[in-house]
């Protein structure tokens, strides 16, 4: 854990830096892809992954150095040749596990949210789930551990496999000639996040598109077909955590609805979108059947809750990189389960201030929730977990951030249409 907090510490600022970049490039070329909301939701989902991710908090169903101890047929010294045989080998099973989700019900929850934003930008590539807590992927792993790949270079690899597939969710990169025909492009991703009847559950490559062309999977994108991003079922909220189990939350109300006990079992693993037929017409789900004329989700944000909520998201990338950069001392000095406490409390911050933009009427009581739990972990631990070594009244300012947080959400909740009325008298 602590490993992957460390080279998280590196690849926040890089990744931000890059959505950034975009962001001013799209608007000195006047041909922004980004959204405030949409992008601050994306980048607040990443966080949540993060987090989850670094605290270890998944169940591992095998774990790949059990199967090279089981399965090894050979025995492989940590040569180039072998970090390339890994990273191939990653990237297979990538494709697989990357088709299974699009293909199978359960497992469509632990992708759909990558999917969810209707833009295609850099931040979108940071959509990633928190739903994933079986960890299944070593099994993938097969052919590496029958051949004895040691499970350090699948250890180094594996991230570095995932950070190389952020540079083409842009809409800023055309074709890319003969590269389109080796690797995965901005081209051949817009296909895949793409809701077009010619486009879905096409191009499932990481790295690779070799294996889109040998498994039947492949599509280029078509001039005359432009890409419209999505999902067909839309997410409608700018809530990362809300999206990350909507699926499973429709598949358990079916699942509860059918009188079949048969599709009661079978409805976790029947093809994506399938349904039991009686609760087909009696719960029905709007499902979008007209690509190009269904509008896009949005809600009405004053200039000021932007900005806010633009400052709550750049303080709990802020709460991320301490926590990264402390993640040692902060799990020797104060345990794991304080160290979850730390994680919880981002979590609800994130849950609170996208609902705020989705005006969601109840977004105090996630409020409460945090400036509650900040002010006992800071009580408790006398202290926001070290923080005063670097900064002398480090605590002191967590302090008054969790009240002017509750305060403002108060503000923007119930306060904010009360003034602006009256300021402009209708």
């Amino acid at each position: 854990m602590e490993a992957y907090a460390n080279a998280l510490l590196y690849a926040i600022p890089f990744f931000s830096l890059l959505v950034i970049t975009e962001i001013a490039y799209g608007y000195f070329v006047k041909n922004q892809t980004h959204t405030i909301n949409d992008t601050i939701s994306s980048i607040s989902s990443g966080l949540t992954s993060i987090i989850k991710d670094s605290l270890g908090l998944a169940v591992i169903l095998i774990s790949y150095p059990f199967l090279l101890e089981s399965l090894a047929i050979f025995s492989i010294s940590e040569t180039w040749h072998a970090y390339l045989l890994a990273f191939i080998a990653i990237d297979f099973a990538s494709y697989w596990n990357h088709r299974l989700s699009h293909k199978i019900n359960f497992f469509w929850n632990q992708h759909v949210i990558h999917h969810s934003s209707e833009e295609f930008n850099l931040a979108c590539a940071l959509r990633q789930s928190i739903s994933n807590i079986l960890g299944y992927f070593p099994l993938l792993l097969i052919p590496a551990a029958l051949v004895g790949i040691p499970y350090k270079i699948i250890a180094i690899l594996t991230p570095i496999h995932l950070f190389a597939q952020f540079w083409y969710h842009t809409k800023h990169i055309g074709k890319l000639g003969v590269l389109e025909y080796i690797i995965v492009t901005p081209s051949q991703h817009r296909v895949h996040h793409a809701i077009n009847p010619e486009y879905i559950d096409k191009n499932l490559a990481a790295v690779f598109c070799i294996w889109d062309r040998i498994f039947g999977t492949f599509q280029e994108e078509l001039d005359d077909v432009p890409p419209v991003f999505g999902v067909l079922k839309p997410a409608a909220t700018w809530n990362p955590i809300l999206i990350n189990f909507q699926h499973l939350w429709r598949l358990l109300k079916d699942a509860w609805h059918t009188k079949s006990y048969y599709d009661k079992f079978r409805i976790w693993l029947m093809p994506t979108g399938w349904r039991p037929k009686d609760v087909q017409s009696k719960y029905p789900i709007t499902i979008i059947e007209n690509v190009y004329s269904f509008k896009k989700y949005s809600t009405t944000t004053s200039f000021a809750l932007q900005v806010w909520s633009v400052i709550q998201l750049l303080i709990t990338i802020l709460l991320m990189l301490f926590l990264f950069y402390n993640f040692g001392n902060i799990l020797k000095t104060n345990g794991y389960s304080m160290l979850v406490l730390y994680g919880i409390i981002v979590f609800v911050g994130i849950y609170s201030y996208t609902s705020l933009l989705d005006r969601y009427k109840y977004t105090i009581v996630f409020e409460t929730a945090k400036i509650v739990l900040g002010l006992f972990a800071i009580l408790t631990l006398k202290g926001w977990y070290g923080i005063d070594v670097y900064f002398q009244y480090g605590s002191l300012l967590m302090a008054i951030y969790f009240v002017i947080s509750f305060l403002a959400t108060i503000y923007f909740s119930f306060l904010e249409k009360m003034w602006v009325a009256i300021k402009v008298p209708a």
